[in-house]
């Protein structure tokens, strides 16, 4: 029997849209129901909400059409672009519909750094550990400061880096099709209202980086020095991200289900050797990153109450396509990086670090919740349509959250 032969699958689009709406609707009476405990706030995408719109919202309107409706013209074209050219379209649109959505609402933090680096990292645990994140972003901000760059862009542009390098993982493990599809899902991702100014943004970009540097270690024939170096970068990355966001460090588990599904275990002897390295280095300039770890936890609060939050908070801000992501796991060869993002919800939620921060704090995993979005339908199935409708529904809601306030 012939492709043409047999018999239409049915489109799951509207089931899975509907899905999402109704467990968005669970969720928050969950939340209403479940009350805020003494000295909580509910996270501003959960907060009383009152529609407050701002100019910028309508360039970020303009800009969803124009990208929801060039992918569908590239749909139809015999030719594609490059991919490189995909990667790089992909990061411009991302930065600027992170800039529009986080316009005038977000900025980032003050530089933290008084007595110089030395100084913050041998202070860090008894002084600065309460926010529930390593020295990596203090530190990130000192830099900018004593550049004297833009804060908010230079810190939004980094965190943009996520979609290329996101989108060059998906490329190698999934495919050139699949990734394709998946470009739009993610320039428009609701959890863009959150992206401008987030350190925690650069984190997600390091952690995007982790997995593309292992998918190239791991690469079909890519064997000797070059993958030990791939995978050493890989290492390095993921010692970086661990001074940027505790959690993020789980997304190295993505890297080591992967180099196992490629029988390339060895390769986690070179990217385990590199992780060391950065967080080694800090040891010695005074932070140790295992009393940081302890004190974050201490200041979490009430943990099971923030992770039921936060994963209402992950649902509403991926949006409908983590449905249909969730949906397809079983069909696609980028499982890893879905499990290692759902992996370090978990630690999040069970090790008792999810806080009021949840809503910027997973921004390293709502990208690869939503990674089967385009996978096939059947393993190793036909090339699905790309999700045009789940990822305009995406971007309403992104263009909801950042028009709110909290009442």
């Amino acid at each position: 029997m012939t492709d043409s032969e047999r018999p239409a699958r049915r489109d799951r689009t509207a089931t899975d849209l509907g899905g999402w709406l109704l467990l968005v609707a669970l969720g928050l009476a969950a939340v209403a129901l479940a009350g805020t405990p003494a000295g909580g706030a509910v996270p501003p995408v959960l907060a009383g909400y009152r529609f407050a719109p701002s100019p910028w919202l309508a360039a970020a309107a303009a800009l969803a059409a124009a990208a929801i409706g060039g992918q569908a013209v590239l749909a139809r074209l015999a030719r594609r672009p490059p991919f490189i050219a995909v990667q790089a379209v992909a990061y411009l649109a991302a930065l600027g519909w992170a800039l529009a959505l986080g316009a005038g609402r977000r900025h980032a933090p003050a530089n933290p750094v008084t007595g110089g680096p030395l100084d913050y990292l041998h202070e860090f645990v008894d002084r600065h550990a309460v926010g529930g994140r390593p020295p990596g972003a203090g530190l990130l901000l000192w830099a900018i400061d004593a550049l004297g760059l833009p804060g908010t862009l230079t810190v939004t542009a980094l965190g943009a880096l996520t979609v290329p390098l996101l989108l060059g993982a998906a490329r190698n493990i999934c495919g050139d099709t699949p990734a394709r599809g998946f470009a739009p899902v993610l320039v428009l991702a609701p959890y863009g209202a959150l992206v401008a100014g987030a350190t925690d943004g650069v984190a997600a970009a390091l952690g995007a980086g982790l997995v593309a540097a292992g998918a190239r270690a791991s690469d079909r024939g890519r064997t000797g020095w070059p993958a030990t170096g791939w995978a050493l970068l890989a290492g390095l990355l993921l010692g970086l991200a661990a001074l940027f966001s505790y959690p993020a460090v789980w997304l190295g588990g993505s890297v080591v289900l992967l180099y196992f599904a490629r029988r390339r275990a060895f390769l986690n002897l070179a990217t385990g050797l590199g992780a060391l390295v950065l967080p080694v280095v800090a040891t010695a300039g005074g932070y140790a990153w295992t009393a940081g770890l302890v004190a974050a936890r201490g200041s979490a609060g009430p943990a099971l109450w923030w992770g039921g939050i936060g994963l209402v908070t992950l649902l509403m801000l991926t949006g409908p396509p983590v449905v249909a992501s969730l949906r397809k796991v079983r069909n696609t060869p980028g499982w890893p990086g879905l499990v290692g993002a759902g992996v370090a919800v978990a630690f999040t939620v069970l090790g008792g670090f999810a806080g009021p921060d949840v809503a910027t704090a997973w921004l390293p995993f709502f990208g690869w919740a939503t990674i089967a979005v385009t996978a096939p339908r059947t393993q190793a199935g036909p090339p699905v349509p790309v999700p045009l409708l789940l990822t305009g529904s995406g971007a309403l809601v992104g263009l909801l959250v950042a028009a709110g306030t909290t009442a």
